[in-house]
C-alpha cells in the first residue's frame, strides 16, 4: 500500500501519531518490529502501546496537576492514547490507572481497523529517505541506534529503567492489609500493608543484602531516572529514604490501631477484575528468588503470588534539545521527526502527547503549511519547550511534565493558589492556540 509517511514504533507515541495522521486523511505505514519474530528486553506481547512498567498515568487532577493537565489539553486535541485508557480506567484514587492488557487490546484494534493505517511487522535498521516519524521509544534496536549515532555524530545517551512486580490479589493477606487512599482521597483505591519500625528495618537491610542483577560491562556507568528508582537503590541512600518515599505511612489511618503505620507498602489495581495489583514505587533489579523472599517478609505479602515479578532495562535517548528543531524534525535530516520516550520526554502520557505533537506537525507540513508551537504556558507547550530547546543540552536528562517548566505567574500569588493560576492560565492558553492555529481536527 502506497504511503504518505513512515510512522516506525508502535508504542503510546507511535501509536498516537498515527491516529493523529490517519484521522487527517493521511495514508500510514506503521512499521513494529514486535510480531515480525523481534521483541525487547522488556515486552510481553505483540500488542501496540504495552504497558510495560507501571499501570498507571499518575494525576488526572487538571486543577492542581501538570500530568492531569497534560491529561485535558490530549484529550481536547483527540487523543487516542487517552480515549482508550478513560474507556479501560480502573479505580485508583485521584490517579488516572488503567486494565493494560484491555487498554493496549483497544489500542492495537483501534489502529488496526483504521482504513489509511497499514501495520507492518517489520524492523527498521536504516534512516528512511522519505517522511518518517520515529517512536523507537527507550528500547530502540541496536542496529537503528547505530545508524542514529552515525547520522547525528553525538554517543547515545542512556538509562536503566526499572519494572515493579504485580501480586494477585486473592493472595494478599486483608487480616493485616487494609483497603484506603491517601487522605482518604478518591477512595478506598489501594491495599496498604503496614510495617512497623522493626519490620521495616530489617526490610531495608534486606534490600541493601539481596543479591542483584548484575551489568555488563557496557552498562556499569548508565545512570538512572530519579522518577523510577529501583527500590534498593533508593535503600541503599539512607535508612528512611523509602519511608519518607514510596513507603510512606503519612495519611493513611490504621483501621485496627488508629494511627499512621512507620511505614506502608501500596499496591494499585492493575485489571478491570481486580485480581491483579501491583507494587506501588516498588521497580527492582533484584534477582527473581530474591524478590520473592524479600518481598514475603512484608505483612500481608507473606504468601503473596507474583503474576510479574521486576525487571531492569536500558533506555535510550537522543540528545533532543542540541539534535532537534522546534518541530521535532532531526536537523541534519528534516525529513525525519522524532517522537515518545526517545526524546528524552519520561512517562506514558509524555511519550503519548510528544507522539501526538509530531503528528500534528507533520499534518501541517504535509498539507504545505505549518502549525504554530503550543504554548509555553500549556502543558504540551511546555513538554515541547523543554525537549527542543529548553533544556541544557550539556546536562540533558528524561524529564515528566511539571509546572517547572512553564513559565511563572506574572504575579505573586499564595503557594497554595499557585498550581490553579498555572492550570487556569494554561486553559485559556490553549483555546486561544487551538482557536488561532490552522490545527487540525479529528474526524
Amino acid at each position: 500500500m502506497p504511503f504518505d509517511i513512515q510512522i516506525i514504533g508502535g508504542g503510546l507515541a507511535g501509536s498516537e501519531a498515527a491516529w493523529q495522521l490517519a484521522e487527517a486523511g493521511f495514508r500510514i505505514r506503521l512499521s513494529e518490529m514486535r510480531g515480525g519474530g523481534d521483541t525487547t528486553p522488556a515486552h510481553e506481547t505483540d500488542r501496540l502501546a504495552e504497558m510495560v512498567c507501571s499501570n498507571s498515568f499518575r494525576s488526572d487532577d487538571a486543577e492542581h496537576n501538570a500530568v492531569g493537565l497534560l491529561h485535558q489539553e490530549m484529550r481536547a486535541l483527540g487523543s487516542l492514547i487517552m480515549r482508550a485508557a478513560d474507556k479501560h480506567r480502573v479505580p485508583a484514587g485521584s490517579a488516572l490507572a488503567v486494565d493494560r492488557e484491555a487498554f493496549a487490546a483497544e489500542v492495537t484494534r483501534s489502529i488496526e481497523s483504521h482504513p489509511n493505517i497499514t501495520i507492518v511487522r517489520e524492523r527498521v535498521d536504516t534512516l528512511p529517505d522519505h517522511p518518517a516519524l520515529i517512536a523507537t521509544g527507550p528500547l530502540t534496536g541496536s542496529k537503528l541506534a547505530e545508524a542514529i549515532a552515525a547520522e547525528t555524530g553525538q554517543d547515545s545517551l542512556a538509562f536503566f529503567d526499572a519494572i515493579a512486580p504485580i501480586v494477585h490479589r486473592d493472595s494478599i493477606d486483608m487480616d493485616v492489609a487494609w483497603m484506603a487512599a491517601r487522605w482518604d482521597k478518591g477512595g478506598k483505591d489501594y491495599v496498604n500493608c503496614p510495617l512497623d519500625r522493626d519490620q521495616y528495618e530489617a526490610f531495608v537491610q534486606a534490600l541493601r543484602d539481596g543479591e542483584k542483577t548484575e551489568f555488563k560491562e557496557w552498562e556499569k556507568d548508565t545512570p538512572y531516572f530519579e522518577g523510577c528508582m529501583p527500590i534498593e537503590v533508593m535503600a541503599e541512600r539512607g535508612v528512611d529514604t523509602l519511608r519518607y518515599g514510596p513507603m510512606k505511612g503519612v495519611g493513611l489511618d490504621n483501621p485496627r490501631t488508629g494511627r499512621w503505620p512507620y511505614a506502608v507498602v501500596q499496591l494499585r489495581q492493575d485489571n478491570a477484575l481486580g485480581t491483579l495489583w501491583n507494587m506501588v514505587g516498588f521497580q527492582t533489579k533484584l534477582k527473581h528468588g530474591e524478590q520473592v523472599r524479600i518481598f514475603r517478609t512484608i505483612p500481608g505479602l507473606e504468601n503473596a503470588e507474583f503474576a510479574r515479578l521486576g525487571g531492569i532495562h536500558r533506555n535510550s535517548f537522543i540528545n533532543s534539545p542540541r539534535l532537534l528543531d522546534g518541530e521535532l524534525r532531526l536537523k541534519s535530516k528534516p525529513n525525519i521527526r522524532f517522537a515518545g520516550q526517545i526524546t528524552g520526554c519520561e512517562g506514558y502520557v509524555e511519550s503519548a502527547a510528544v507522539g501526538l505533537l509530531a503528528a500534528r506537525f507533520a499534518i501541517a507540513e504535509l498539507k504545505d503549511d505549518r502549525l504554530a508551537p503550543p504554548p509555553a504556558e500549556t502543558a504540551l507547550g511546555a513538554l515541547l519547550g523543554h525537549i527542543t530547546g529548553g533544556a541544557d543540552a550539556d546536562t540533558y536528562q528524561p524529564m515528566n511534565v511539571n509546572f517547572g517548566l512553564m513559565p511563572p505567574p506574572d504575579t505573586r500569588l499564595r503557594k497554595a493558589d499557585r498550581k490553579k493560576a498555572y492550570t487556569d492560565r494554561a486553559r485559556t492558553a490553549l483555546a486561544e492556540w487551538l482557536e488561532s492555529s490552522r490545527v487540525v481536527e479529528p474526524a
